[in-house]
């Protein structure tokens, strides 16, 4: 089987990061896969470099011709698409294509404009995809709801890779560190975060950092000079080592206003740390409130506060969701799990 799997670019990010998994780990038996995307400092991670096409971020028709080209010269037999707009590629490509049997899966990571049509949404997934990997049962059901067919629907979790995100002891802090990593852009709501911030001045010992970068930066800075808080909130830009920030954290914070099934929570949960969030998406699929994590069920910044505080005064506590959270992830949220289960949904398509 020869599989062409697709993605909009390879910045940092957790659509990106499962397209760098999947082409890492994806066994070669009987399977040749075959990536394309735009560029971003992910694509270094890229291993069957002369598989890898490098995409064009505006020049579609050059994207569409040299995509052609790979499909009717390795014979391609399924297109994976990791965003709608992959999708739009693939079906184009497959009217175009001298193969029209060609089968197109398409993993939903985003929330996408189209939804917004629900009608259109699920009429063009119903007639031209063969196959949707949702990554959490949640985001499966929302599309049932739109109307999807539902035997083309399976959930495959996104898997954390256990060798870039060991488990690591964390001693007591004389100094607790809370952090954010996440997209600087208005949905991932860093104006909560620095409201927390602002909000625990009194502790002495808490600290934070922003991890991340985006269009909302210089908004962040302006808001850090607002509440007064220079001191206390450090803001670290992108980190090329997500792990490690993670590891350097006592605490992380997830305070988004939306969220399909966000990889950060499942890599610090990996790591040792432990976790406040919203709730919002697929996550409580992994973060069971009190047992795995805390949960917070509004942007309730005074929850949020009592949270942060339970778990840094309580270490018995932090140590026993930390071992839970880390057995979660073992046994479910593995890269491992996630690669067999989609080379399953390849040959199920075919």
């Amino acid at each position: 089987m020869n599989v062409l799997m697709l993605t909009d670019k390879l910045t940092m990010g957790g659509a990106e990061n499962y397209f760098i998994k999947l082409e890492n780990k994806m066994p070669v038996n009987g399977l040749q896969l075959y990536t394309a995307a735009g560029g971003g400092e992910l694509s270094g991670q890229i291993v069957n470099k002369p598989n890898y096409i490098e995409l064009s971020r505006k020049n579609h028709i050059l994207n569409i011709w040299r995509l052609y080209r790979c499909i009717n010269h390795q014979e391609i037999d399924v297109i994976h698409a990791n965003s709608l707009r992959m999708v739009l590629y693939a079906v184009l490509l497959r009217k175009l294509a001298r193969k029209q049997k060609i089968k197109i899966v398409y993993t939903k990571h985003n929330i996408t404009a189209l939804e917004k049509f629900p009608g259109l949404f699920s009429s063009l997934l119903n007639h031209w995809v063969t196959g949707i990997i949702t990554v959490s049962e949640y985001e499966k059901r929302v599309l049932l709801q739109y109307g999807v067919k539902e035997e083309k629907i399976t959930t495959v979790y996104n898997g954390v890779d256990l060798e870039k995100f060991p488990f690591m002891g964390k001693p007591q802090p004389d100094v607790f560190n809370v952090g954010i990593l996440a997209r600087l852009s208005p949905e991932k709501n860093h104006g909560l975060f620095l409201e927390i911030a602002s909000s625990l001045k009194k502790e002495k010992d808490l600290q934070f950092y922003i991890a991340g970068d985006g269009p909302e930066r210089g908004f962040i800075e302006e808001n850090i000079q607002k509440l007064g808080i220079s001191d206390r909130v450090t803001l670290l830009g992108e980190v090329k080592e997500p792990q490690k920030f993670l590891q350097s954290m006592d605490l992380l914070l997830l305070t988004s206003e939306r969220e399909v099934f966000p990889m950060v929570i499942l890599e610090a949960m990996a790591t040792g740390t432990p976790v406040v969030t919203i709730n919002r998406g697929g996550i409580p699929e992994a973060i069971a409130d009190g047992e795995t994590g805390m949960m917070v069920d509004d942007h309730s910044l005074e929850t949020f506060c009592e949270k942060i505080l339970i778990l840094k005064s309580d270490r018995d506590l932090r140590k026993a969701i930390i071992d839970a959270a880390r057995q979660k992830v073992v046994k479910d949220f593995t890269s491992n799990h996630m690669v067999e289960h989609t080379l399953r949904q390849y040959m199920s398509v075919n």
